[in-house]
């Protein structure tokens, strides 16, 4: 009840306020068009009365002439009653009193400054309360998912003029068609959207789709919901397998560091467990003169028993770790960028058949490009222990493309969509994304579409050079 009469109050209080603003407009709006009628009237009278002292001095000349005029007539002399009247002539002739016209300049008429406010009267009859805007339409066809931003378009059914602004919500999801109830993320909103269409952009798409709903707002209250859009947002995810990673490299799920000390971590655990009489296992570490290991010179001898259904853990020179998620088909795309004192990394794809002991690049069942800053730099592409100095600068963040049915492994500058370097070869398994580094980390972005610009350069890269040939074959 108490609520009820502050919300009377309220709407009331409101309403007052905007007459009692009506109310001034009008007086602005009277008072403006009397100072128009009033401007209007001193320049008319201003204007008649400049002509009437004109008037007035033609007047005063013209009785001068007469009185000259008149004294002439009392000359005797022909010659200069000649004279008088070639005076009189010329003074008649130049007098003001008969080159001016008695026309009013202005008129006395003031019907360009009368009103007709019926329309306006009209229109204030049909003031009301704010009605509850309608709900918008969302145009799938106006609609666009392109590197990672979803431009979302729609429309009023009819025309609002009372329109504040709208209100867009959007969810991730991995069912198709219309939102489900239950099991669904939260929407988020984005609110105070005054045109009709709104671009997200720098999205990860971690889900096959996402649900679009809007809202239109006047000044009073907010309208129904639009029916709601599904949009596919479909992209490669993936994460690092921990559980096949060489012990030296501490995983998680989108990054992946060196750890000198992990195997003798892992070592002294499972020493632990042991008994006094077991074989002890030896973790053998030399360093180099900056005290960081050397990687032909590090080696763990332990390691846990691997998963059922998982891959051996890789070991010995292999500091490798290997994506979660096969490739099996279509086209994909993902970004890796290093650490800035990453000694040695490699960037990749390989089969799921890569041994514990090959290293990326190395074998015919992997393909990699490799960048090395310790002891001497170098930046190269590497495939069956085959290499090809690639002579360009390293890119802040390296972008994969992998073309599994089309055959073809590129990399890309992230940043300029540059091409760094492309493999063509026919992948006969299905491929894991590979990683090595040492001293050093990499971090993963997935979730992304393949960027337009590299869909555009794919239609020119065949007839490129970047290639090399002895690089490119077919792999068993």
């Amino acid at each position: 009840m108490d609520s009820q009469k502050e919300n009377s109050s309220n709407v009331l209080s409101e309403l007052d306020e905007e007459f009692d603003s009506l109310y001034s407009i009008l007086d602005e709006v009277k008072e403006s068009m009397i100072n128009s009628i009033k401007q209007e009237q001193a320049r008319k009278s201003q204007e008649l009365q400049s002509q009437l002292s004109q008037c007035n001095n033609a007047l005063e000349n013209s009785e001068e002439l007469l009185e000259f005029a008149t004294r002439s007539l009392d000359i005797k002399e022909p010659e200069e009653f000649s004279k008088a009247a070639r005076q009189i002539k010329d003074r008649v002739t130049m007098a003001s009193a008969f080159r001016l016209s008695l026309k009013p300049k202005v008129s006395d008429n003031m019907t360009h400054l009368m009103v007709d406010f019926s329309q306006e009267r009209q229109m204030l009859r049909t003031l009301k309360f704010l009605p509850v805007p309608k709900a918008p339409e969302i145009d799938p066809v106006e609609c666009l998912v392109a590197d990672n931003s979803v431009t979302v378009a729609w429309r009023m059914p009819e025309e609002d003029n009372k329109i504040d602004h709208f209100i867009l919500e959007h969810r991730k999801t991995n069912f198709d068609g219309l939102p489900r109830v239950k099991d669904e993320r939260c929407w988020e909103i984005i609110d105070n959207i005054k045109g009709t269409e709104y671009t997200l952009s720098g999205l990860k798409f971690d889900s096959k789709y996402m649900n679009f709903r809007v809202r239109a707002c006047n000044k009073a209250v907010a309208g129904e919901y639009s029916d709601p859009v599904t949009l596919e947002t479909k992209a490669l995810n993936f994460s690092l397998d921990n559980s096949s990673s060489h012990l030296n490299l501490r995983v998680e799920d989108a990054c992946v560091e060196w750890d000198p000390t992990g195997g003798k971590g892992q070592e002294n655990k499972m020493k632990g467990k042991e008994n006094k009489g077991s074989v002890h296992v030896t973790s053998l570490k030399k360093h180099t003169r900056s005290g960081t290991p050397s990687p032909k010179r590090t080696s763990v001898g332990s390691r846990p028993p691997a998963v059922r259904g998982s891959r051996d853990r890789f070991t010995g020179e292999s500091y490798t770790v290997l994506g979660d998620t096969a490739i099996e088909s279509g086209q994909h795309y993902w970004e890796v960028k290093a650490q800035k004192d990453c000694k040695s990394y490699s960037v990749g794809v390989a089969y799921k058949t890569l041994g514990k002991f090959d290293q990326l690049g190395k074998t015919n069942s992997s393909w990699c490009i490799h960048v090395n800053n310790w002891l001497q730099n170098t930046f190269a592409a590497k495939h069956n222990n085959k290499v090809k100095a690639l002579d360009v600068t390293v890119p802040e963040r390296i972008g994969v493309f992998c073309d599994f049915d089309g055959g073809q492994l590129s990399f890309y500058d992230a940043s300029s969509k540059q091409l760094l370097y492309s493999f063509k070869t026919k992948f006969t398994q299905p491929v894991l994304p590979g990683f090595m580094v040492w001293c050093g980390g990499l971090s993963l972005n997935t979730g992304m579409q393949v960027p337009s610009a590299v869909r555009t350069l794919q239609k020119t890269e065949n007839g490129m050079t970047g290639s090399a040939s002895s690089l490119n074959n077919v792999t068993q």
